[in-house]
């Protein structure tokens, strides 16, 4: 009883095919890798930056900084009605 399949250059072609959506979905593994990543080094930069502004109102009181030319301006407090 012969064997049933497809042509050799069928075969390549079909693995060709295969192989290449196998490399693009490795692909998009990493890239989901590097931004869960990238991710986690924003929200600890962010928490940096929240604890160097602490440190900056401890110093100079709440105020305003322009980040182009280190220049502040005093922040004035709302008053709460009660």
């Amino acid at each position: 009883m012969a064997e049933n399949k497809i042509s050799q250059e069928h075969l390549e072609e079909l693995q060709d095919s295969v192989s290449k959506i196998n490399q693009v979905a490795l692909e998009i593994g990493n890239i989901e890798l590097r931004k869960h990543t990238l991710l986690h080094q924003g929200v600890e930069l962010q928490g940096d930056l929240q604890k160097f502004q602490v440190k900056l109102e401890d110093k100079y009181g709440k105020v305003s900084i322009n980040i182009q030319d280190g220049s502040f301006k005093s922040i004035e407090e709302e008053k709460s009605s009660e």
